[in-house]
């Protein structure tokens, strides 16, 4: 008998531990307002920093007019400690205080892109970026949410 409850007793804690819980957002954690564009890029270790000296050309003075203009409010550069082939070991990083900011607007979009191109020509951009195809692979791109878990 003493065999039957242990086995019972262990196959209710395996269809218990097995169900699902059941999260409920606003009580269990909050989402946040707004999203984190983040790209995940792979880059040969060798090439990291000179990935990185382009982006500082490249990128942060675009990344400035965004932020000057509203359009997002942070930006990070995140490099991964270790290597594994196959998989990102760059992070770009914007931040956007809202999903609204994706909504085109002609006059807004252009006159981004005039700003940008005046503080980084598109010749310069092309220059500060040749070469990347030999040591950068696109992983991935997605928009994230951030969640805080409630205590």
């Amino acid at each position: 008998m003493r065999k039957f409850t242990v086995a019972a007793l262990g196959a209710a804690a395996i269809c218990i531990a097995s169900s699902p819980a059941v999260s409920e957002p606003y009580v269990e954690y909050t989402p946040q307002n707004g999203y984190w564009d983040i790209n995940a890029i792979e880059v040969d270790p060798n090439h990291v920093d000179d990935y990185l000296v382009g982006l500082r050309q490249s990128q942060v003075s675009a990344f400035e007019v965004l932020k000057a203009r509203g359009l997002i409010d942070s930006y990070k550069f995140m490099v991964r400690n270790g290597y594994v082939k196959g998989s990102p070991n760059v992070l770009i990083m914007t931040h956007s205080r809202s999903i609204g900011t994706l909504e085109a607007d002609k006059a807004r979009d252009q006159a981004v892109t005039k700003e940008i191109d005046a503080a980084f020509s598109r010749d310069r951009s092309k220059t500060a970026v040749a070469g990347y195809e030999k040591y950068r692979t696109f992983i991935d791109n997605g928009q994230w949410v951030e969640n805080v878990m409630n205590k």
